[in-house]
């Protein structure tokens, strides 16, 4: 059993980026998916496939590599609230990864977003992970 899925969902791309392989398998739930979706608009992965196995699916990722360094797209995956410790914050005081340049993913209740949507809607939320 995992007690943090979203940590094992990070460290799983991130070894899979180190190792560089083209797709990484992970054990999906709804919030994994949500992640998944943010990378792919905001470009820090390639593709991604969302499978049924019958029991809770395995969403297969594509890992985006730049072409001439074969660097990966992302330079970190950085778990922020984890379950010992929850990180929630208002819609004044929303971070920013970077000064811009990353994006924090953050658990509203309207959902999953970036930290420039959360800002753009004006809610706050549970800081999951930065990405930069």
């Amino acid at each position: 059993m995992i007690t943090d899925p979203i940590a094992d969902y990070l460290t799983r791309l991130r070894n899979g980026a180190k190792a560089g392989h083209k797709v990484v398998e992970i054990p999906a739930s709804n919030v994994k998916k949500g992640i998944t979706r943010i990378l792919y608009d905001k470009g820090y992965i390639l593709n991604y496939k969302f499978e049924d196995d019958g029991k809770q699916g395995i969403i297969k990722i594509a890992l985006k590599y730049h072409p001439k360094t074969k660097m990966p797209a992302f330079k970190k995956l950085e778990r922020i609230s984890r379950p010992g410790l929850r990180k929630y914050v208002g819609a004044r005081s929303l971070p920013r990864v970077l000064n811009g340049l990353g994006i924090a993913i953050i658990s509203t209740s309207k959902g999953l977003m970036t930290d420039k949507e959360a800002r753009k809607q004006n809610v706050g939320g549970e800081i999951l992970c930065y990405v930069y």
